[in-house]
C-alpha cells in the first residue's frame, strides 16, 4: 500500500526525532578508552595544515536524509577528516569522492563536503559508519566494533523507508551483516563474502558491496569514478 503523504510526513517526522535523540547519545559515547585517546589526542596534535582548529573529536552520528531509501555504510571516521569536522565522510578525500558521487546521482546538493556548515543536503540517502570514533591505523578491535555497533541497528531501524544499503569495503559489509541479523533478517550461512558489486537480499534490504573510496583503492585504479557512479545507479533502480 502506498502511504499518503501526511502518513509518510509523519512517518519521516518520528523517525527524525529518533535519529537525533540517538545522536545526542552517540555524541556522548565514551564506552572505548582507546578511541577516546587517539581521536583526542589527534585534535590536540593535528598536522600543521590543520594547526588552529576546533576539532570536533566526539564520536559521530550518521548524517542524511530521515526519510532516505538508501543507507551508506563506511568503516569509521578520518583522524583528520570526520574527527575534525563532525561530520561523516566531511574533510577528506573519501569524502570529496564520496559526495561528489552522490551529487553525480542526485543524492547530494553540491559535490563538495569540506565542514558542517557548508550548506551540503543529502536526499534520499543517509550516510553512516560501524564505527563511530576515529581508531589508531584506522582499525577499530573487534571489542571497540562490537560497542559501536549497537549504534548502527538503531539507525537502520529508526530508517523506516531504508530498501538499499551500500558497504564500502568489506569491514561495513560484515557490520552490516551483523546488524541486520540484530534485527531479525536471514543472514545466509556460509556468510556472504563481501565483493565490489555483490548484491545480497538481507530482509528488508538490498545490500550493495562497493570498495571504500580511500586514497588507497582511488589512486591505484582500484576504485574509479564510473565503478562507483553504478554503485549508486543500481541503488538508485533498487529504490524506485
Amino acid at each position: 500500500m502506498i502511504q499518503s503523504v501526511p502518513v509518510k510526513r509523519r512517518a519521516e517526522a518520528e523517525s527524525s526525532t529518533g535519529l537525533e535523540k540517538l545522536a545526542a547519545e552517540v555524541h556522548a559515547c565514551r564506552r572505548c578508552p582507546r578511541l577516546v585517546e587517539w581521536r583526542e589526542g589527534c585534535a590536540a596534535d593535528p598536522p600543521r595544515r590543520f594547526r588552529g582548529e576546533d576539532y570536533w573529536a566526539r564520536p559521530l552520528a550518521g548524517f542524511g536524509d530521515p526519510g532516505a531509501r538508501l543507507a551508506i555504510v563506511g568503516l569509521a571516521p578520518a583522524a583528520h577528516g570526520a574527527n575534525r569536522t563532525g561530520r561523516m565522510f566531511t574533510g577528506d578525500r573519501s569524502g570529496d569522492w564520496l559526495y561528489a558521487a552522490l551529487h553525480r546521482a542526485g543524492y547530494a546538493s553540491q559535490p563538495t563536503s569540506v565542514r558542517r556548515a557548508d550548506g551540503l543536503e543529502l536526499s534520499d540517502a543517509y550516510v553512516t559508519a560501524v564505527v563511530r570514533c576515529a581508531p589508531p591505523a584506522n582499525r577499530p578491535s573487534p571489542a571497540e566494533r562490537d560497542s559501536c555497533l549497537p549504534y548502527l541497528v538503531r539507525e537502520l531501524e529508526l530508517l523506516e523507508r531504508c530498501q538499499t544499503v551500500v558497504a564500502l569495503g568489506a569491514f561495513a559489509w560484515d557490520g552490516v551483516l551483523r546488524a541486520a541479523r540484530a534485527l531479525g533478517a536471514d543472514v545466509p550461512r556460509p556468510r556472504p563474502r563481501f565483493a565490489h558489486g555483490a548484491e545480497l537480499s538481507l530482509g528488508r534490504w538490498t545490500m550493495l558491496g562497493c570498495y571504500h573510496p580511500s586514497q588507497q583503492n582511488t589512486f591505484t585504479g582500484r576504485l574509479t569514478e564510473p565503478m562507483l557512479d553504478a554503485v549508486l545507479a543500481r541503488a538508485r533502480d533498487l529504490g524506485r
